[in-house]
């Protein structure tokens, strides 16, 4: 993706943004793994204290990966911040109140007792960013280990890893041909650690 098409995402996601309303994007921590958790309570007390006009849209920022396990491709969700909630919300008492009070947030990020508004520039590149699909893969490997082959011309040779590229899905594995450790790369898939 070029700068100028993120740029011109992230103008359209700073329309989210309105403060002449009073609607600022704020950042909430929370307990790590507890972010879904805590996102779906705080828009049902929204919901329950007719709240909805002033917290407006509550965001875990999620990136979909790859991951290469047990020989088999899976795609997980993996959240970007994790410990972090982000609120679109206007700040007063009453919804400072629901929200520093819902089980699971331990506060806002801000200087002192005070939230910190984050940017629409800000708002606009986290949004931009976790929409952007880009694939990438998760090794369950290292150098130095040893591994083998599983599938294509080199299955059942047994070697060791020399680089890894999660970016490609890829490891480069030394296997002894002819005598003579030669680097031959391949696809996370084709090669196991149980041997």
């Amino acid at each position: 993706m070029t700068d100028t098409t993120t740029t011109e995402i992230e103008k359209d996601y700073a329309t989210d943004i309105n403060p002449s309303k009073g609607l600022n994007w704020f950042i909430v921590n929370t307990y790590s793994g507890h972010e879904k958790k805590v996102a779906q309570t705080i828009e049902q007390l929204a919901k329950a204290n007719g709240l909805e006009d002033e917290i407006v849209e509550v965001l875990v920022p999620t990136q979909e990966k790859v991951v290469a396990q047990g020989g088999k491709k899976k795609t997980v969700e993996d959240k970007m911040f994790p410990g972090y909630v982000l609120i679109n919300m206007l700040l007063n008492d009453q919804t400072w109140h629901l929200i520093r009070n819902t089980e699971g947030v331990t506060g806002f990020l801000g200087t002192g007792k005070k939230p910190t508004p984050l940017s629409p520039e800000e708002v606009g590149a986290i949004k931009a960013f976790s929409e952007v699909e880009q694939p990438s893969y998760q090794a369950a490997f290292r150098v130095g280990e040893s591994v083998k082959v599983v599938s294509g011309n080199w299955k059942d040779f047994i070697g060791k890893i020399s680089a890894i590229d999660e970016r490609k899905g890829q490891v480069t594995v030394l296997l002894s041909i002819f005598g003579r450790e030669t680097p031959v790369p391949l696809d996370f898939l084709e090669v196991t650690t149980d041997l």
